[in-house]
């Protein structure tokens, strides 16, 4: 463990810009804080007063700066959204009235399988480095620690999509008056697909090759999130209401929300300690 935690954290270490010194991740505050709570002043930094409100923060920034660093994987899920919405055209018809009946359930199969993608990186990285270990052990809220991450995951897969679709709409003949609902929607559902597959990829992670058990275990349950997205959608470019459908992946996002870090957690624990 001692082996993996060492490289977990030259892993996550900075170049100070201007200086050229490595600087530690904020992350090892959050380790210091957890640390110090039973070694006292040997384990570095007094950070006992972090909020969750920070740990939450700086987890989010440490995602989204490793994201930065390898952001050719942050753009396939994206080159992904694209080239299956512009396929559709080619292998049904060009005819703008035949693609704009299609449109909504196009975007939103796409945007539920590009979201597959990234799901098999989201903790297999932080797993092998061992800096999952630490987190576990940590004695912080795993449940926030992995809420965190997953908000992260989002803002830089499920993000994009909300103000990609639109564009990609259009060139299925979707109305302008239709980009509100459509982006409301994938908003609300891509927050449910993150946390979905949060869960599955928490139960996966120490399964070698996990990637198929994982889009079997995610893809079912992720069908209502798809429903009620194409379904509102659908509805909007046919001037009826939509509060129904959107109502309902709120309140999926809501249950999603309050209930899929402890399953996160627990899965965790399973797979790391196993």
């Amino acid at each position: 463990m001692q082996a993996g935690s060492a490289h977990g954290g030259a892993r996550h270490n900075e170049i100070s810009p201007g200086t050229g010194t490595s600087r530690p991740d904020p992350w090892i505050g959050i380790q210091g804080a957890a640390t110090a709570g039973r070694d006292g002043d040997r384990a570095g930094p007094d950070t006992r007063d972090t909020g969750l409100w920070q740990i939450f923060g700086l987890v989010i920034g440490r995602d989204l700066r490793l994201a930065l660093r390898h952001w050719d994987q942050v753009i396939q899920p994206l080159i992904f959204f694209v080239i299956i919405t512009t396929l559709f055209p080619l292998a049904i018809s060009p005819a703008l009235d035949e693609l704009r009946r299609i449109a909504p359930g196009v975007l939103w199969v796409a945007a539920m399988l590009s979201s597959l993608l990234a799901l098999e990186s989201l903790f297999r990285p932080d797993v092998e480095d061992g800096t999952m270990e630490q987190w576990v052990l940590s004695g912080q809220p795993l449940s926030v620690l992995l809420l965190a991450k997953t908000t992260a995951h989002w803002l830089v897969s499920g993000l994009p999509l909300v103000f990609m679709a639109p564009i990609l709409g259009t060139a299925l003949g979707m109305p302008q008056s239709v980009w509100p609902v459509l982006a409301a929607t994938l908003a609300l559902g891509t927050g449910s697909l993150s946390m979905l597959g949060a869960i599955g990829a928490a139960l996966t992670v120490g399964v070698r090759r996990g990637n198929v058990l994982l889009a079997l275990l995610v893809l079912p349950l992720e069908m209502p999130v798809l429903i009620f997205g194409a379904r509102a959608v659908d509805l909007a470019m046919h001037g009826d209401a939509v509060a129904g459908p959107l109502n309902l992946l709120g309140a999926l996002l809501l249950f999603f929300i309050s209930l899929g870090p402890f399953a996160m957690a627990a899965a965790m624990r399973i797979s790391v300690e196993s």
